[in-house]
């Protein structure tokens, strides 16, 4: 985090992060392969609400399940904590990758990210957002408006990479048919993962990921929490908003907010901040919930500042039951 917090305050916040991740991890876990993902998300939900309630310090949601997830609890404008420490904000999705989770397929996550006071942005009414994100070596040759043929030559080039070496994560939705179709006509692989542009985007930006770029449109909290993540792995993003509803955009510019406005990563996280994720069903960037000779096992990430950690979580007890 900033210069601001003490190492204290730092370390006070990652545990937190982790902390939450981790029993959101645990609680959703006896959901897997059950098909009912509504349940599995408000497990985690609720297990990482109930460790924020008693975390060191204060917290605002200022992203978090909203409108869009009809959530009870972890909603934007919510305020969590003691009040015995750092004030923070909190961008928030659970679990990632719901679906995932229901049909126990690789991938879905517990993820959070904490920043600064004011300086996480808010999307208001808005669900969804157009993005680009990138690794630290295409930083600086993004362009949200430019065709994707286009992206993928500067992309490649930046790499050193032919196009027809490129791998690209793109959303498997209706509404990136034609995109997933021109980016495969001009020569590169495409990943198309159901749901979780979180998970796309660290295949993008970790140094041991199986991705050159993401791209398309997925939903604002995932940008939000991703941006948080390319600060602290020096990669880029830009993100613009998408509504996928008439009512949506109407809500948008009702709030005064424009629709054709690009974002860069630092306007979507205006100062440091700390992202962390805990594996519910294993996939290429982490591991499952398990249990092992009467202790529970855990793979999270934690990217803060400027670093990216893989942690081993150990405890003892029994994987917590449907």
């Amino acid at each position: 985090m900033q210069e601001t917090r003490t190492r204290s305050d730092i370390h006070t916040l990652e545990a937190v992060a982790l902390g939450a991740t981790q029993q959101a991890a645990l609680a959703s876990y006896p959901w897997v392969g059950r098909h009912d993902k509504d349940a599995a998300d408000a497990a985690a939900t609720e297990a990482m609400r109930q460790v924020l309630a008693d975390a060191p310090g204060r917290g605002t949601v200022v992203i978090g399940e909203g409108e869009k997830d009809e959530a009870p609890m972890l909603f934007n404008g919510e305020t969590v904590g003691n009040g015995n420490g750092p004030d923070f904000d909190i961008a928030v999705d659970p679990l990632e990758g719901t679906s995932f989770c229901a049909k126990s397929l690789p991938g879905a996550m517990a993820t959070i990210a904490f920043a600064e006071p004011g300086t996480l942005w808010s999307p208001g009414p808005g669900f969804y957002m157009d993005k680009i994100v990138v690794g630290p070596g295409a930083k600086g040759v993004i362009d949200l408006d430019a065709p994707p043929e286009s992206t993928l030559d500067s992309v490649a080039k930046a790499l050193g990479k032919k196009v027809s070496e490129m791998r690209v994560v793109v959303m498997d939705k209706p509404r990136h048919t034609d995109l997933i179709a021109r980016l495969l006509a001009a020569g590169a692989a495409v990943h198309t993962p159901a749901e979780g542009d979180v998970g796309g985007s660290l295949e993008a930006l970790l140094p041991t990921g199986d991705a050159d770029l993401l791209l398309g449109i997925g939903g604002t909290p995932e940008g939000v929490m991703t941006a948080a993540a390319v600060r602290g792995l020096g990669g880029d993003m830009l993100g613009r908003l998408a509504p996928q509803r008439q009512e949506e955009a109407d809500a948008i510019r009702a709030a005064g907010m424009d629709l054709d406005r690009i974002y860069t990563c630092d306007e979507l996280v205006g100062g440091d901040a700390l992202f962390a994720a805990t594996g519910v069903t294993s996939g290429s960037l982490l591991g499952r919930p398990r249990e092992s000779e009467g202790a529970l096992l855990a793979e999270s990430l934690l990217v803060s500042r400027g670093q990216v950690r893989r942690i081993a979580h150990t405890t003892f007890g029994s994987m917590p039951r449907k």
